[in-house]
């Protein structure tokens, strides 16, 4: 008996990392942070879902996440994504990845006090990228 519940826990545990979701817990230099609002998908508009987009709290500050699903990075093929934190008055923290990193943070910014959603983009084409935005948060 004891054999098989170690055997369940392993499949479990090799199911959910093998799954593509995004597992963020701690944005960098800052530690654990709390999802803010819904979480946006990356690739909707192609009736795809090829990364996740979230907002974060902690530290004092918002973060944008962004992280591409094992679905779509596993293809192989050359890609960029970007995470800012959209503000009325423009896109704050933003950074872009190299090339076929899979997650990428924004900065902290400086943003608790007004609205705010996280945007991220996946760019597979020099000419184009495909973008969500999360709901926003006031």
């Amino acid at each position: 008996m004891r054999f098989v519940s170690v055997a369940a826990v392993a499949a479990f545990a090799l199911a959910g990392l093998s799954s593509g979701v995004a597992h963020a817990e701690s944005a960098p230099g800052c530690g654990p942070v709390t999802q803010i609002g819904s979480t946006a998908y990356i690739g909707w508009e192609a009736g795809a879902q090829w990364a996740s987009v979230k907002q974060f709290k902690g530290c004092g500050k918002n973060w944008a996440y962004v992280y591409v699903w094992d679905s779509y990075h596993n293809l192989g093929h050359d890609y960029r994504v970007s995470a800012g934190v959209l503000t009325s008055s423009g896109t704050k923290g933003y950074k872009k990845g190299g090339n076929r990193q899979q997650e990428v943070w924004s900065s902290g910014t400086d943003t608790l006090d007004v609205c705010t959603q996280a945007q991220g983009h996946l760019y597979d084409n020099p000419e184009y990228a495909h973008f969500a935005t999360t709901s926003k948060r006031c």
